[in-house]
């Protein structure tokens, strides 16, 4: 098993096909193609279903997809880590994130950032995702982590950290206080979600369209929190992420039917970066992947 094997195989989930993985890494679809067939040989599992249409995961291919993204994030960091004593890093980092971004792990190394690498400073800018994916594009921001449906603008690579199913957050003892719903159950009910531009009201949006819904949103907010309060005060059914609703009074009911993820992820530009961007994103992958 080799680094660029991992490297390959992460890199056809996160770009959905393997043309697309190819033109991100700039090698032959063939070549990508002959190495994963490799690693599955070596693993002695069948990672890939090429069955179908669209590349699934099979079982054993979910299993070690998280391991290889957490081994790729070490491997970086160790590299990065022996390059900071040939050389201190310096430099100025612009910095994007998710409105109302509260995530411990990505805080801390920003935190931490600033005691290991004193010559490197770093600007934080707070903005919806689609405007911090035009920001990257433009060169405006080095890095972002945003949230999103599907893939992320043409030009940009995503490295995903989250990747989970949106769900219906109620009271207990709601009329829909059930194992699961359907997005038909929706119908009736005021809806609270995140504004536009941020990946779960894509996700939302985009599931019921393919179902042939129409996504109505009654009242929308750019924090999580500020929807599940009004839901707990009976304003509507908050449609959020599992992880988002955590430690609340609310219940949490999957949406059986929600056929788009909604993604948390870091993204670049295509191509080379300061040392001091590429150190932050390093650090920035291992401590949200490892969390």
């Amino acid at each position: 098993m080799e680094m660029h094997q991992l490297r390959y195989f992460a890199a056809i989930m996160d770009e959905g096909t393997f043309t697309a993985a190819a033109h991100r890494l700039h090698v032959s679809q063939s070549g990508i193609s002959t190495q994963v067939a490799k690693l599955e040989s070596e693993l002695g599992q069948q990672l890939l279903d090429r069955s179908g249409r669209q590349i699934r995961l099979t079982p054993a291919g979910e299993a070690v997809l998280p391991l290889a993204k957490n081994a790729l994030a070490t491997f970086e960091a160790i590299k990065h880590t022996a390059a900071e004593f040939a050389d201190a890093v310096r430099g100025r980092v612009r910095l994007g994130m998710i409105m109302g971004c509260s995530i411990p792990a990505f805080l801390d190394t920003i935190a931490d950032l600033g005691h290991t690498h004193p010559g490197i400073e770093v600007s934080l800018h707070e903005g919806y995702s689609d405007d911090l994916q035009a920001q990257v594009l433009a060169s405006s921001l080095d890095l972002a982590l945003i949230g999103y449906a599907g893939s992320v603008a043409p030009g940009l690579e995503a490295s995903i950290v989250v990747d989970e199913p949106i769900t219906a957050a109620v009271p207990a003892g709601h009329p829909l206080d059930r194992a699961d719903l359907d997005f038909s159950d929706l119908r009736g009910e005021r809806i609270l979600c995140l504004s536009p531009g941020t990946g779960i009201r894509a996700a939302y949006e985009d599931s019921c369209r393919r179902i042939g819904l129409d996504p109505r949103v009654d009242i929308d907010a750019s924090s999580p929190a500020a929807l599940l309060r009004l839901a707990e005060r009976g304003a509507g059914v908050a449609v959020l992420s599992a992880s988002s609703t955590q430690g609340t009074g609310l219940q949490t009911v999957p949406l059986a039917n929600a056929v788009t993820h909604a993604r948390l992820g870091l993204i670049t530009r295509r191509g080379q970066h300061s040392p001091a961007a590429q150190l932050l994103r390093t650090r920035l992958l291992a401590a949200l992947q490892a969390g």
